[in-house]
């Protein structure tokens, strides 16, 4: 079985930095979709920032030159790297796997997920 566990979440100011990390094991294959999703409060969830054949990334608008997205060259460990952060980042944000041919932010339906960590941005 796939597993997928975050950490790094937790609280800061406005304008402030944190760094998410997904450990990733089980039978993963190379040309898995992998990414970052969130759910905010009262929100659907979203794509943040995703990696496709192992290459390319894709990003939300909303996060776009603030949040990087990386992967290890084992690819077992996703990272986020997000700066400036926002109140309107605050969400859960869970990372998740899977095959899609189509890979982007826009896979919010992919079959292996974390169970999530809490960000909180505080203005």
């Amino acid at each position: 079985a796939v597993k997928l566990v975050e950490s790094g979440g937790g609280s800061v100011q406005t304008g402030g930095s944190l760094r998410l990390s997904c450990a990733i094991t089980g039978d993963i294959d190379a040309s898995y979709c992998m990414g970052w999703f969130r759910q905010g409060p009262g929100n659907q969830r979203e794509g943040v920032a995703v990696i496709a054949h192992s290459t390319y990334t894709t990003y939300a608008d909303s996060v776009q030159g603030r949040f990087t997205v990386s992967r290890d060259k084992a690819k077992t460990t996703l990272y986020l790297q997000m700066n400036m952060l926002k109140p309107e980042d605050t969400a859960v944000y869970y990372c998740a796997a899977g095959r899609d041919n189509l890979c982007g932010v826009w896979s919010v339906d992919l079959p292996y997920w974390g169970q999530g960590t809490q960000v909180t941005v505080s203005s």
